[in-house]
């Protein structure tokens, strides 16, 4: 459902790479009733954005700068960014950046935006259920209300106080959504392995951790206990997690899942500060 404009004033966004995430964050604000004609995107690969928005292939050239710079490109593509930043004259009032490992000092050195808010965003933002998590060593509490409110629309927002924990968060919420994919496809590939047809094994799978998901969400008790009242003492669930629960073999996968994600988040921050 449309809701009213989050964008502060007549303030302009520039969101640079409209790819997965970007171009989810985008869905996500048209949806939520932010004005389309304020953003324009500039991508050289995409086909369309949502009617009103601008779409430019190049950035623009000369001192235009928007009041809100969004960069949700690679982060080996932030050199090609930065020259042509450096020749504009001013800089944006909010820089927010989803970009992976590179930090926020980083940021504010290149582009020299009067407030840098780094965020990692994930791709349920396009469906207003993500979660995306905020860092700011300078922005004052009317900024952080305003990137707040923008990534409001998307889903669940997080402040974040210390930003080495960026790789943390990157690896559970950013990453998380893949793991969950996974296990969404495991869990069919189980049911049609006992006989059920692929596609209805896919359709129960899918549902059924849709819905325990927005069980765990409303639930006033933690997931372990909401497990354990599913699980009958000898009943057919207590078996399945006998198999989970055994030498800890599901949180030791997860934890090693994690801690590779985390790993590699803060090798691209060593890659960018080089």
């Amino acid at each position: 459902m449309a809701g009213p404009d989050r964008m502060a004033g007549d303030a302009s966004l520039w969101l640079i790479g409209a790819g997965n995430m970007g171009g989810a964050m985008l869905r996500g604000w048209i949806a939520a009733g932010i004005a389309p004609q304020r953003i324009s995107v500039i991508d050289p690969m995409i086909a369309e954005v949502p009617a009103g928005v601008t779409l430019l292939r190049d950035l623009p050239q000369g001192d235009a700068q928007p009041d809100i710079l969004v960069l949700a490109v690679k982060p080996q593509q932030l050199d090609a960014i930065t020259s042509v930043f450096a020749a504009k004259t001013g800089a944006p009032r909010l820089l927010m950046s989803i970009l992976a490992g590179v930090e926020t000092v980083t940021l504010s050195n290149t582009f020299t935006p009067n407030f840098t808010v780094r965020a990692m965003p994930n791709l349920p933002v396009s469906i207003g259920e993500g979660v995306t998590a905020l860092y700011s060593a300078d922005a004052d509490a009317g900024v952080r209300a305003e990137a707040a409110a923008l990534v409001a629309p998307l889903g669940l927002v997080e402040w974040i106080d210390d930003e080495a924990l960026f790789d943390a968060v990157t690896a559970l919420s950013g990453c998380g959504p893949g793991f969950l994919f996974r296990f969404i496809d495991a869990m069919a590939q189980a049911g049609q392995d006992l006989g059920l047809p692929a596609d209805q094994a896919l359709r129960l799978a899918t549902a059924t951790v849709k819905g325990s998901g927005l069980l765990a969400a409303q639930s006033d008790e933690s997931p372990a206990i909401l497990a354990d009242r599913v699980a009958s003492p000898g009943g057919s669930t207590r078996e399945g997690l006998n198999v989970l629960d055994r030498d800890d073999a599901l949180k030791t996968l997860v934890k090693a899942t994690l801690r590779a994600s985390a790993d590699r988040n803060a090798e691209l921050a060593a890659m960018a500060r080089r």
